[in-house]
């Protein structure tokens, strides 16, 4: 019996050392690029107006990375369409290192499940860089209601199914999904109000006209300490230390349930990685100052500072996570 033996070329020495050549002075001249750049302004489009949550921490982020760099980080803020303006935008931008967006959780990880045209996709068009704070939602209750713990509102919601309503800032918006994930869980029925931003929702909460409202710990902690609003539970994984007698919704009988919003900084996709990789470790260098990390607290923000695999990791992460919640919620926006 004969076997057919197919003989390999042999590998060529020379052009295997030819690409392996071509590799190390392709990496070698991004370094330099690297190490070069910036030469030239550098933009972070923010998809909100200015004064909103993802405005100020660039804000932050920007004046203590230009005296670094040495050329001016200037917010570009590109507000619309929920925010898809500015991050379809920056999507679209020369790759090239001036181009960086202050993206979060509804740019990012909401929208794309939320719309049904949307004119980028975050996992393809998009690289990490670093994720900046998180930030926790509050459930709070309207003064009036008896309810004073997480289950003594969900025994309330099982007697009265669908009588109790709650505010958000919208359909789909973060104040509603979150919500909508706890009802689930918890297998009650509660009626949805939406409002056209957390200021309204939450005047109408203080108003008795909604009896439960989720929201940012920015706008919710003031609202708290002056009693008017009573706050039942955190959506966070830990307690925070601006609300230490505050329990997680985890700890009042849900186990695994922990959300937040949160910002995060992105380049589009191709732009080079030394690139990246410097813009990232420059960003977590400043929020591990001392002074950065306690204004941030201050401020209701949780500083985190990631790694850009750390920060890719992440995005996958709250990509799915809150895919599952637009879809529980049965959200929808034309």
């Amino acid at each position: 019996m004969t076997r057919n033996i197919q003989h390999r070329p042999k590998s060529n020495p020379i052009h295997l050392s030819l690409s392996l050549l071509f590799c190390a002075l392709a990496s070698f001249s991004s370094l330099i690029h690297a190490q070069q750049w910036p030469t030239k302004a550098v933009r972070i489009i923010v998809p909100f107006p200015p004064g909103q949550a993802a405005d100020i921490i660039a804000r932050n982020i920007a004046e203590r990375l230009t005296p670094v760099f040495g050329q001016a980080v200037m917010i570009d803020n590109r507000p619309g369409a929920g925010a898809a303006l500015g991050t379809e935008l920056a999507a679209k931008s020369a790759p090239d290192g001036y181009t960086f967006l202050a993206g979060g959780t509804a740019a990012l990880a909401i929208n794309p499940h939320l719309y049904p045209k949307i004119g980028y996709d975050t996992l393809r068009d998009f690289a990490p860089v670093s994720q900046l704070v998180g930030i926790g939602m509050v459930f709070t209750v309207t003064p009036s209601l008896p309810a004073r713990n997480l289950q003594a509102l969900i025994s309330l919601a099982r007697q009265k199914p669908k009588q109790l309503n709650y505010g958000s800032s919208g359909s789909g918006s973060t104040s509603h999904l979150v919500t909508a994930m706890l009802a689930s869980r918890a297998g009650i029925e509660l009626t949805h109000i939406p409002y056209k931003g957390a200021i309204p929702a939450l005047t109408d909460l203080m108003a008795g006209q909604v009896m439960l409202v989720a929201d940012t710990t920015a706008v919710t902690i003031p609202l708290i300490k002056a009693q008017k609003i009573r706050a039942l539970a955190i959506s966070t994984e830990k307690r925070l230390p601006q609300l230490p007698d505050l329990a997680t919704v985890a700890e009042q009988g849900y186990p695994g349930y922990h959300y937040q919003t949160w910002t995060s900084i992105v380049a589009p996709a191709n732009t080079p990685t030394a690139i990246v990789e410097r813009m990232s470790n420059e960003i977590v260098k400043i929020i591990q100052q001392p002074e950065v990390n306690k204004r941030l607290t201050e401020m209701g923000f949780i500083p985190v500072g990631s790694p850009r695999e750390q920060a890719t990791a992440f995005i996958k992460a709250e990509y799915s996570a809150w895919q599952k919640a637009v879809h529980i919620s049965g959200a929808k926006v034309d």
